[in-house]
């Protein structure tokens, strides 16, 4: 009896212990991607305190097995991100699915150097950092300032920039998949407000220059891809300067199926403009809010609300102008001279609104989806009556002499009046969908959109000339101006546009991807219809030692009317204008280094771009004005070198080196060639084609470059170079056909730079209990020199005749040397 019953203790002792040793482990599988949703490879997948895990592959994708009805963590770590914890506790043979997104960490640059490989073997793309923007010295700041280090710029002033030889209608900017627009009827950099992108609330940017694929919208040039935040904790930032303030905020709640994310800024430019040349009365002043609101319905699906509110008004009452210039004319003079008297204002208003709502489901490790809604309306309008008295001449430049800065000997005077009222309403409703399929070797996007868009547009403005007494145009027998253009429109424009592309990675030991996909646009206005197949690649030689990737696109790229384009010189609407059209091929490598123990990264590529059907278009300041005609056929072709790297350890640096060339044939284009007598009087005419000429954006050489450095003892005291180069730009002799962009802008040069000290950091304001600033994390101070050298660019030119009927140009400067302040707190 007492052996059994030392028997059943045993049993009662070892059967619960043998019982759980045979539970069934549970199961667990998922994605791991980056803050833009792009899967990544090959990331560290352990459970906590234990040694071996997992990897995930290509795809981003991972299965683990865990215990059951334990509780346990899976740490996931990868170089150049934030390592992430997740608890779980799961039951007996349970099955559990998670998307884990990942954050950059502080070693962004050995993250973007050494071990991003999206950003390698996708074409044209750079990964940009947005905390730069902040610290990048430039007048207009933000993002688009970073980007003219790789693009060039030739203004200051403007969030505009050029690539690859296109305009600035030409580039493609979405946020959050949201495609953005900015006002339309601006003239100059003066009247820009703020860039609709606001650095404190981005946290990816993506840049291509070219070779993009088909998901990507209908544009030639580029696209500028911002995905904002999405917080998790509580914070935000403040700063004061003297041209722009903001303020922005961050948090989620409690569970964190809910974030808030609210930026507010002011700018205001006339510390900067008043300095310019016109001297008088500047009152310009921009503001805007911007929100980003997100809700987890549940594991599989969510919500984005983001929106906007801006608002731009500018004023001006001039009253006089100095102009200094060497003479572009067999009368050359390098002590020339131009003074005009102003009478009148200018008051211009630019109003943006934007709201719009995604719906995104991930109904399983594989397929995810998104739909999205939103209206975008831009409400702008110019209201100008300015009269202008002018003298020309040379001017003294003799200190000695009462007459120093006056003009001494006139060659021509008059008067001109500018007067406008224009109005223009632009509003964009847009229904897309957006989807994907993970297949492991088969990444499948697609997409399908429908927009419709709303223009309103009255056209009012005539301009007076009166040069030596005499009415231009000269017509003894009745009054004339030299220009009027009265024109209204109503146009409504439906939208279809769509794509589908398949990213193919093929494991051999070539580590060779492949993208390929095809977009269609139709649109009701012209009823025309355009397929876009792209193609792209990326091959890393599997037995070479040296990290190398070469890289490629090719592809059909369109471009439907907007509004610029459909309107003509004269005002009139041209509704049969057909979309310009390109192919383009562009092919480089990228290559991985280190020097001196620092990463290092240098990619090269080329690309060539041949175009039809082009709409030909002038550029004055800021303001494009196109033919309003399908009349050219054009090429852009060149080459560009970049270097990222730490030329200072820990300090993050961009080198960029670029070479272009592009040109346009404008049919129909001739005019006649005169033979000229021993009197210089035309004895015969041939008529001759126009042939090539430069286009407005062409510009043999760019150069850019942003240097970060610290003191040596001492990283808590900074430096920022911003330097920027172009060589010269054409400018177009109006009703010149063999002139057309015959005078030249002078080379743009250009050195901002920026030191910072550290005031306070996290260490410091936890100090003390009762100290205000315990909750900062940071507070820097920055003094910003623009202009460093003091250079005189130029942004265009004024066409003046003298008396004997001459035409000299002389030059509209930008802004000379001028001193920024900022402070900048982080919370």
């Amino acid at each position: 009896m007492r052996a059994i019953l030392l028997t059943l203790v045993y049993l009662m002792l070892i059967l619960p212990q043998a019982a759980l040793a045979q539970k069934k482990p549970a199961t667990l599988s998922g994605k791991v991607v980056d803050e833009n949703e792009n899967p990544l490879a090959r990331v560290s997948v352990t459970i906590l305190g234990k040694r071996n895990g997992v990897s995930t592959s290509d795809s981003g994708t991972f299965t683990i097995q865990a215990p059951s009805d334990k509780a346990f963590a899976l740490v996931f770590s990868f170089t150049g991100y934030k390592s992430v914890q997740r608890n779980f506790l799961l039951s007996e043979n349970e099955a559990e699915y998670v998307v884990v997104r990942m954050e950059r960490g502080t070693g962004m640059l050995d993250s973007v150097v050494v071990t991003d490989q999206r950003q390698r073997r996708e074409a044209g793309l750079v990964l940009i950092n947005p905390k730069n923007a902040i610290n990048i010295p430039a007048p207009g700041g933000g993002i688009e300032s970073l980007i003219k280090v790789f693009v060039g710029s030739n203004n200051e002033l403007t969030s505009q920039y050029s690539v690859r030889g296109g305009n600035y209608d030409e580039n493609l900017v979405y946020v959050n998949d949201f495609e953005i627009f900015r006002p339309y009827l601006v003239r100059s950099g003066q009247q820009e407000g703020l860039s609709f992108i606001n650095p404190e609330l981005a946290r990816n940017v993506s840049f291509y220059n070219g070779g993009f694929q088909a998901r990507y919208g209908d544009k030639m040039s580029s696209v500028l891809d911002i995905q904002y935040k999405k917080p998790k904790t509580f914070g935000g930032s403040a700063y004061i300067g003297l041209l722009e303030q903001g303020l922005h905020l961050e948090g989620a709640s409690k569970n964190g199926k809910f974030t808030y994310l609210v930026g507010v800024r002011n700018r205001s430019n006339r510390n900067l403009l008043s300095s310019q040349e016109t001297k008088g009365n500047y009152v310009p002043s921009s503001a805007d809010l911007q929100a980003q609101l997100t809700y987890q319905i549940n594991q599989r699906n969510s919500l984005e609300l983001l929106g906007n509110i801006s608002q731009t008004k500018f004023t001006l009452m001039p009253e006089y102008s100095q102009l200094t210039s060497s003479v572009f004319s067999p009368l050359f003079s390098a002590n020339l001279g131009l003074d005009i008297f102003f009478e009148g204002r200018e008051e211009d208003r630019y109003r943006t609104n934007m709201i719009g709502l995604a719906w995104i489901q991930q109904l399983n490790k594989k397929l995810r989806l998104k739909w999205m809604a939103s209206r975008f309306e831009n409400d702008e309008k110019e209201s100008i009556d300015i009269m202008g008295a002018y003298l020309f001449g040379d001017r003294s430049f003799d200190k000695g002499k009462p007459e120093f800065g006056m003009i001494t000997n006139p060659l021509g005077a008059g008067v001109y009046q500018n007067f406008a009222r224009n109005k223009l309403n632009i509003a964009l409703y847009n229904f897309s969908h957006k989807g994907s399929y993970d297949q492991g070797k088969h990444f499948i996007q697609w997409g399908q959109t429908v927009e419709r868009q709303s223009i309103t547009d009255k056209l009012n403005e005539w301009e007076y000339q009166d040069s030596a007494g005499y009415n231009i145009p000269y017509n003894p027998n009745m009054f004339e101006l030299s220009k009027v253009l009265k024109a209204k429109a109503d146009i409504d424009v439906l939208r279809l546009s769509g794509y589908i592309q398949d990213n193919i990675i093929f494991h051999d030991s070539s580590d060779f991807t492949l993208q390929a996909g095809v977009r269609y646009n139709y649109n009701d206005l012209n009823k025309e219809f355009l397929l876009s197949p792209r193609i792209g690649f990326s091959w890393k030689p599997g037995n070479w030692e040296r990290d190398i990737i070469f890289r490629g696109a090719a592809g059909l790229y369109h471009q439907p009317p907007f509004y610029r384009e459909l309107r003509r010189y004269d005002g009139t609407i041209n509704k049969d204008l057909k979309a310009q059209k390109s192919w383009q091929i562009a092919g480089g490598m990228d290559y991985n280094f280190r020097s001196g123990n620092r990463p290092f990264r240098f990619t090269a590529e080329a690309y060539y771009k041949n175009m039809w059907d082009v709409v030909p278009y002038d550029i004055d300041n800021v303001r494009i004005r196109y033919f309003g005609e399908n009349r050219a056929k054009a090429y852009a072709t060149g080459l560009e070198l970049r270097l990222f790297g730490e030329l200072v350890k820990d300090a993050e640096s961009w080198v960029s080196l670029g070479f272009m060339r592009t040109r346009e044939d404008l049919d129909k284009d001739t005019y006649y060639d005169y033979t000229l007598d021993d009197n210089n009087n035309p004895t015969d005419s041939t008529l001759k084609e126009g042939g090539w000429f430069r286009r407005p954006s062409d510009r043999l050489v760019t150069f850019g470059m942003f240097l970060q450095d610290y003191l040596a003892t001492n990283k808590n005291f900074k430096v920022y170079l911003n330097f920027l180069y172009g060589s010269n730009l054409p400018y177009n002799i109006p009703n010149s056909v063999k002139y057309r962009n015959a005078l030249e802008i002078d080379p743009y040069i250009r050195i901002d730079i920026g030191f910072s000290a550290l005031l306070l950091d996290s260490e410091k304001s936890n100090r003390r209990s009762h100290n205000p600033f315990r909750n900062f994390e940071n507070i820097w101070a920055t003094l910003e020199v623009f202009n460093l050298i003091d250079r005189d660019n130029t942004i265009s030119y004024m066409l003046i005749k003298d008396f004997s009927n001459t035409v000299f140009a002389m030059p509209n400067r930008l802004t000379p040397r001028l001193l920024n302040l900022k402070l900048i707190a982080r919370f």
